[in-house]
């Protein structure tokens, strides 16, 4: 018999958002009970091995609790968070897994349940009521579907997509016009099972056995446009170790994908055969790098006999998508004409921005190159995505009361899943939720009657982690200056520049960085930089930044100009990022 709890808020789902969601209900002071399948919280930044975030680096992007995620790695990582080429934050996922533990158990109000998977959605008309799992039956003012397939919105009937829309639905620039080859073969994006390999130096890799049906014509072009160094350094990470979610010829895994959303016994199916794609990838990489690399030992914790250097679950990149009051489609998300941001989504003559994401809009069929509409811009001497805004009613359902999203699993279209999907946004989704359900208890209203505006106030003067809802390149959460313009614009959407930058706002600054060099500023083309360092005259340098203020000094710099900068070098990209 399973044991009877109630609570105010449940979460199901210890991902990136389930766990950010729980975590700023409970500091809200709401009881919370949240509910993960696995020993780990964190999802894909922990559980499943995305230690390389993309998306979110620059200063102006790192607030609420995606920003307080950074600070606690900077303190805890030893070694420092920069060693790759394809993220700025670097970590091993037990320390990350670690930071988030602390978060959860410093909230006595808060109630962390492992190792339990929904089973029933419990419903009273057009109410969710709770979920039933095989040990608990939990009741709850309001649920929050935090899973990674989105599975209490299949489990609850609730109104949900999953797959292609094709252009004639919402006009998206780079959606097909019909079903085509890509579109039949991969009905969501491919996940990827994430493992860590070690670089064992002069001691002896362990042997990696192969398993039946090892391929490696599969993955033989791995490194063929990079080389094996730039590929293992794509995702390098502390002591020595390497994230391996390569993409090319890589462990991404897509056969027969709507195994996901079948029967268990075909999403198992699927589960093992990612599983041993990737082993074999491990083993094709242990022969053929010519580097003396094993499986990374204890990186995560056991779990079904397998191997240690596995994550506990693959890199879902797609789920069920919500049928919510506002469908965020790709439009929504790329540049307005003449500018380098997105338009500030409105509902009902007001702005419903809650959350700020940047990532450049990517999707992952392989074999096949999907062209995208561009959203990228050269800011800080390098390439980064165009930022946009997440209405707050893509997390609310269009009929169902007592119920959230706050996963990859918010009202998205196909198209537009390829930026929204990434960690830090889902992490920012995930506190708005559990602010969203916090203030819905605390005012006894349903999700879809909340005030948006008051939704926007808590998470902007948030004690702990106050989160930027409108983007602003030039406005770092450290201004002085920040919160009165974001409640500017909120309250004057007409004045949002295309630009996204603030008008007249300076500060001074205090360089962060903990290395100092002297050498020479050179300006190769806009917005690409190298720096020639005086003790080593051979040695240059890539200049790169996620400050705003150093961000404006190069671009007023000239060539020959005498420089002493602070920051840290990257030997994976040869940059030195200056802050």
């Amino acid at each position: 018999m399973p044991s009877y709890l109630k609570t105010d808020l449940l979460v199901v789902g210890g991902g990136t958002g389930g766990t950010a969601a729980a975590i700023q209900a409970a500091r809200r002071g709401v009881k919370t009970i949240l509910v993960s399948e696995t020993p780990w919280l964190g999802g894909m930044l922990t559980s499943a091995g995305v230690a390389a975030p993309d998306g979110s680096e620059l200063a102006a992007w790192q607030t609420g609790l995606w920003g307080a995620f950074l600070r606690s790695l900077r303190q805890e990582q030893r070694g420092g968070l920069n060693h790759a080429w394809v993220s700025f934050f670097t970590f091993t996922p037990r320390v990350g897994a670690s930071i988030f533990e602390q978060w959860a158990n410093q909230l006595p109000n808060l109630t962390w349940i492992k190792d339990q998977v929904p089973l029933e959605v419990l419903r009273q008309g057009d109410r969710v009521t709770g979920v039933r799992f095989a040990d608990y039956q939990i009741a709850a003012c309001i649920t929050l579907d935090g899973t990674e397939l989105g599975d209490l919105l299949a489990m609850g009937d609730i109104p949900h997509r999953w797959s292609w829309e094709w252009q004639a639905e919402f006009d998206e620039p780079s959606a097909p016009i019909k079903p085509n080859v890509v579109s039949n073969r991969y009905p969501v994006q491919s996940p990827t099972w994430v493992f860590l390999m070690q670089d064992y130096g002069d001691q002896p890799a362990p042997k990696i056995s192969p398993l039946p049906g090892y391929d490696p014509t599969l993955f033989k072009d791995a490194w063929k446009n990079y080389g094996v160094e730039r590929f293992l350094t794509y995702g390098r990470l502390p002591n020595q170790q390497y994230m391996l979610n390569w993409p090319i010829f890589g462990n991404d895994y897509g056969h027969d994908l709507n195994r996901l959303i079948g029967t268990p016994a075909e999403k198992q199916a699927f589960l093992q055969e990612a599983y041993e794609h990737s082993y074999h990838f491990a083993y094709f990489l242990q022969q053929e790098t010519g580097k003396n690399l094993g499986l990374a030992l204890d990186a995560f914790p056991a779990i079904n006999n397998r191997s240690t250097a596995f994550a506990l679950h693959p890199y879902y990149r797609e789920s069920r998508r919500l049928r919510g009051q506002v469908t965020i489609t790709e439009r929504m998300i790329l540049p307005q004409a003449g500018g380098v941001v997105a338009p500030l989504p409105l509902y009902q003559d007001q702005v419903s921005s809650i959350a700020v994401g940047n990532y450049p809009n990517d999707h992952h069929y392989p074999g096949f190159e999907f062209p995208l509409a561009p959203k990228s811009l050269r800011w800080g001497g390098y390439w980064t995505g165009t930022p946009f805004a997440i209405p707050y009613q893509s997390l609310v359902p269009e009929k169902i009361q007592g119920f959230l999203v706050c996963e990859k699993n918010i009202s998205v279209s196909h198209m537009a899943n390829g930026s929204t999907r990434l960690q830090p946004l889902v992490m920012n989704i995930g506190q708005v939720a559990g602010m969203a359900a916090a203030l819905c208890i605390e005012q006894n209203c349903e999700p879809e009657a909340l005030s948006v505006r008051s939704l926007q106030e808590a998470l902007l003067t948030d004690s702990l982690a106050p989160a930027a809802v409108i983007p602003c390149f030039n406005l770092p959460p450290d201004h002085p200056e920040w919160l009165t313009w974001q409640r500017y614009y909120l309250d004057h959407p007409q004045d949002y520049p295309l630009d996204g930058n603030c008008p007249s706002v300076s500060q001074p600054y205090q360089f962060q960085g903990s290395e100092v060099y002297e050498g020479i500023f050179e300006k190769i083309n806009e917005q690409e930089y190298h720096f020639h360092v005086n003790l080593e005259p051979t040695v240059t340098w890539q200049l790169v930044t996620t400050r705003p203020e150093i961000n404006a000094q190069f671009q007023q710099l000239e060539t020959g100009t005498k420089l002493t900068l602070s920051g840290d070098y990257n030997e994976s990209e040869n940059w030195f990022i200056v802050y």
